[in-house]
């Protein structure tokens, strides 16, 4: 299924009448994990906020040291994303390995407050992102197994709102910690790692193990019979039914399975795109610190600029994944990367205006709401139920690996070229790919009808 494609996958059912899509608009399932996201998000963003500041500022990173930095810190991710989805798929239990997940990242948050060198801040921050990858692919597979196809781009909507309110109050968190305490590094470090354990339980106690059912069908129950004594039954007949009643279970998803997922033309078109997009995409980091030098944002103030955008992707996540649904998942993704291109032209030509932070924070926050919901929507309904995990793992694997490139490529950038430079190059790469993007995403045309032959023509030319 293309981003622009919005009609239901072969074989489901039809959809239901219009006042139950409304009251099963979504699903327990994707509220239960969007609290733990909220929570989880909190805790990572408190660490987040502060790391870039701490590193550069604090120890002494070069810019190119911290796009490798950051590049490992996302590049990881996206390698285990893989190996946690296919595992999800492969055990059939996608709350084991996002709890998994979840758990790793929230052991790895204390161990902070011991480390206070480049080389085991590294190794923590590889393995607190090892436990992301192996939890997104899990988690938002959950969410799209218990939604019905037509409501997917909403699901992740709210799903990502949630997930973004927590983005929105880990920085304020960080803000006020670094405001009050002595320690305030350590402070912060010490509160995340309470705040991940709490994420943690939430998930344990409150998110269902099986991966839901977005139509569920009335359960009834036979009617009980009294049954005669065993000696005056008749022998018993093997039959069909019971081979099929004893039937093995489905076999374990092979890797081979996984891999032959990219031969789906949809599928390898969105990855290819994904792939495409996350080469040009410079990282949040980047754009923080590229404000900051552009506008002179205060130190004090820096762990406070992912609100604007946190603020923004809060208000219009759940609004872009239902316009996605209606009007087509290919114009609200290409759209995002347009407002972000614009983002980076005021970056680098706006005149120096106080509106002018706020104003790329906005563009930086539509971006995500425009994106980063639809897309593993669009995904989700080109990959069949039994390998879901494993289809969302590819696409988000290709594009975080993309986008540790583009860490890698933007920070040689900034220290060989300067920020003007290495930003023109970036947008101008963006909107090749954008353009590339929107070709390879076009909707398919219509068949058309077998031409009739025409009553007057008679003979060969």
């Amino acid at each position: 299924m293309y981003l622009a494609d919005r009609s239901a996958p072969a074989g489901a059912e039809p959809a239901p009448d219009r006042g139950s899509v409304r009251a099963a608009a979504v699903a327990p399932t994707v509220l239960a994990l969007g609290t733990v996201s909220l929570i989880t998000d909190i805790s990572s963003e408190m660490v987040t906020a502060v790391l870039p500041l701490y590193l550069i500022a604090g120890l002494g990173l070069s810019p190119l040291g911290f796009g490798a930095l950051d590049g490992v810190y996302n590049g990881v991710s996206a390698l285990v994303q893989l190996t946690g989805g296919h595992l999800a798929d492969r055990v059939r239990n996608h709350k084991l390995i996002a709890g998994l997940g979840y758990g790793l990242s929230a052991l790895c948050k204390p161990l902070l407050l011991f480390a206070h060198s480049l080389g085991p801040i590294s190794v923590i921050l590889t393995l607190e992102r090892t436990g992301k990858g192996l939890r997104t692919a899990p988690r938002d597979a959950l969410i799209s197994l218990s939604t019905p196809p037509e409501l997917q781009g909403r699901a992740f909507g709210v799903h990502r709102a949630m997930d973004t309110t927590g983005a929105l109050l880990g920085p304020l968190a960080a803000f006020l910690i670094l405001s009050v305490a002595v320690d305030g590094y350590d402070a912060v470090f010490g509160v995340s790692a309470c705040v991940a354990a709490l994420g943690v339980v939430v998930l344990m106690l409150f998110v269902p193990s099986g991966d839901g059912d977005p139509r569920p069908g009335p359960r009834t129950r036979p009617p009980r019979t009294r049954r005669p004594p065993r000696s005056a039954r008749p022998p018993r007949q093997r039959t069909s039914d019971d081979s099929a009643a004893a039937a093995p279970r489905p076999s374990p998803v092979r890797l081979r399975d996984a891999l032959g997922l990219l031969r789906l033309p949809r599928l390898r078109n969105l990855a290819v795109c994904a792939v495409l997009l996350g080469l040009t995409t410079v990282s949040d980091a980047f754009v923080y610190l590229l404000l900051q030098r552009r506008t002179g944002i205060g130190d004090q103030w820096f762990p406070l600029l992912p609100l604007g955008t946190a603020a923004v992707f809060l208000l219009l996540a759940v609004p872009a994944g239902a316009l996605a649904d209606r009007i087509g998942r290919r114009t609200v993704f290409l759209t995002g990367h347009a407002l972000l291109l614009a983002g980076y032209a005021l970056l680098l030509w706006a005149p120096d205006l106080p509106a002018l932070p706020y104003l790329v924070l906005a563009l930086h926050g539509m971006f995500y709401a425009a994106t980063d919901g639809v897309l593993p929507a669009a995904v989700a309904a080109t990959v069949p139920a039994e390998l879901r995990a494993t289809g969302l793992a590819l696409v988000g694997t290709g594009q975080a690996l993309a986008r540790f490139g583009c860490s890698l490529a933007f920070g040689a950038a900034w220290t060989l070229w300067g920020t003007g430079p290495a930003l023109a190059a970036a947008a101008a790469g963006l909107l090749c790919c954008a353009a590339v993007a929107g070709f390879v995403l076009r909707p398919a045309a219509p068949a058309l009808p077998p031409s009739l032959p025409d009553p007057n023509r008679t003979g060969s030319p």
